[in-house]
């Protein structure tokens, strides 16, 4: 029989697998807009701007932390992205290639910056739990690297040869981090031209596309 090419598939999961890219956006309006800070003038300006960790994108939106600390922010954000993102789905074609990997043997896990509670919800949510061996969050919501999770899972499983499937230049690193070939989606929280400067194996606009390289 031949050897598969990947013993795991580690999927990211906002903007990846659930389709929230619009109720981030309409989160950060609110926020940007409680606080007297001009909202996003389009999704474009949000993907250019969006990235890990996310206290820095906070910055480069406007906040000044000498008047509003992150750790007030970032509940803040929370409450809003809740509601938001009560009626996000997944995302088109996502459920079937879940499923295509699943019946081909290939464990898959799901690795996020969300906190693992909220992350665990949002999966049964979706009805998605039963794809995923393990889900990986963080311990608190404050949305830094995921990059030491990720390591640490690597170092449980030293043999494993991952492929990490993304949307967003920290998904990069972090595959880069433990050793992983990574895809990226474009379909999510950043635009082509930031992942095409990633130098990942593939930037695909189908979720589809990721069975080909299996």
């Amino acid at each position: 029989m031949k050897e598969k090419r990947y013993t795991h598939v580690i999927w990211d999961f906002n903007g990846t697998i659930l389709d929230d890219v619009e109720a981030s956006i309409k989160s950060a309006d609110q926020l940007l807009t409680a606080h007297g800070l001009p909202a996003l003038a389009s999704p474009e300006v949000y993907r250019a701007n969006f990235g890990f960790p996310v206290i820095d994108y906070y910055r480069r939106l406007g906040f000044d932390f000498d008047k509003i600390p992150y750790e007030v922010l970032a509940p803040e954000w929370v409450g809003y992205y809740l509601e938001n993102a009560r009626d996000a789905g997944i995302c088109h074609g996502v459920r079937e290639v879940l499923a295509e990997v699943q019946a081909r043997g290939i464990p898959q896990l799901i690795l996020s910056a969300t906190e693992r509670g909220m992350l665990r919800s949002q999966v049964e949510a979706l009805g998605i739990l039963p794809y995923f061996e393990d889900l990986l969050g963080m311990g608190d919501i404050h949305a830094h690297s995921k990059e030491q999770v990720a390591v640490e899972w690597r170092r449980a499983n030293p043999d494993a040869r991952v492929l990490m499937v993304g949307d967003t230049d920290h998904d990069a690193a972090v595959a880069s981090a433990m050793g992983a070939d990574c895809v990226l989606l474009t379909s999510g929280h950043q635009s082509r031209v930031r992942l095409e400067a990633c130098k990942c194996r593939f930037v695909a606009d189908a979720a589809r596309e990721i069975l080909e390289l299996l």
